[in-house]
Order: C-alpha cells, then sequence, then structure tokens
C-alpha cells in the first residue's frame, strides 16, 4: 500500500505515518498544496497513491480545496471511481457540516476524528479493504 500522510501539525504527522509504515511505503507533505504536487506526481511516474489521509484544516490550502482538485484530476485522468485513490479525512472538528461536506460535496472514502489512534485508522484501511 503507497500511502500519503496530509498533516500540518509534525507530531500528528509523525504518529499517522509510523502507524501506516508498517503496511508499506508511506510519504507525508505538509498542506494540501504539497499533496496536490505529490498526487499529480505520482500518478505521472505511474505509482499513484493507494490511500491519501488528509487533514482538513491546513495552511495554504485546507484539505477540502485539495480533495477537490484531487478528484477533478482522476475525472480528467479517466480514473473509474472504483479505482480512485482512497481519501481519509482527518480533523478535529466533528460537527455534522464539516462531515456532510466532507462525504457528499468532496469526495472522500472516509473521515476520522482525532485523536487518532492506531485502532482506528487500522480499522478505517480495512473498512477500504486496502489492507
Amino acid at each position: 500500500m503507497k500511502t500519503l500522510v496530509v498533516e500540518d501539525d509534525f507530531i500528528s504527522r509523525l504518529v499517522l505515518q509510523k502507524m501506516l509504515m508498517p503496511f508499506g511505503i508511506c510519504n507525508v507533505a505538509v498542506n494540501g498544496k504539497e499533496a496536490v504536487e505529490a498526487y499529480i506526481l505520482s500518478q505521472a511516474e505511474g505509482e499513484p497513491y493507494d490511500l491519501i489521509c488528509l487533514d482538513i484544516m491546513m495552511p495554504e490550502m485546507d484539505g477540502r480545496e485539495a480533495l477537490k482538485i484531487i478528484r477533478q484530476k482522476e475525472i480528467e485522468l479517466n480514473i473509474l471511481p472504483q479505482n480512485e485513490t482512497k481519501i481519509i479525512m482527518t480533523t478535529a472538528l466533528d460537527t455534522p457540516k464539516e462531515v456532510i461536506d466532507a462525504y457528499y460535496q468532496g469526495g472522500c472514502s472516509s473521515y476520522l476524528v482525532k485523536p487518532i489512534n492506531k485502532e482506528k485508522i487500522i480499522n478505517a484501511v480495512k473498512e477500504l479493504q486496502l489492507i
């Protein structure tokens, strides 16, 4: 499994990376802009990400905007919905508006509320049938 962890907080980024590293390659980005760049590069190299863990609230470009751009790129690349990169949105926010925005308007695959522990992330990845 090839994973991209996108998180502006160093500790959160490190913790997620350590939890996901046993399952394969785990790259990191610190904001949505870097996430989009990493996604485009992975597609160009023919080695797309299987999973992106994407924080909602980040500087420069937030997770919602990055999610929209990634999903648009998948459409442009003619990637069928069943083959799209699985994206787990992560956030400290647990309001219905955030969940609705992420799932129904943004097209994320799953949604986790912080703090994220090993059990939460592993269960989410299993539900997405990546492990």
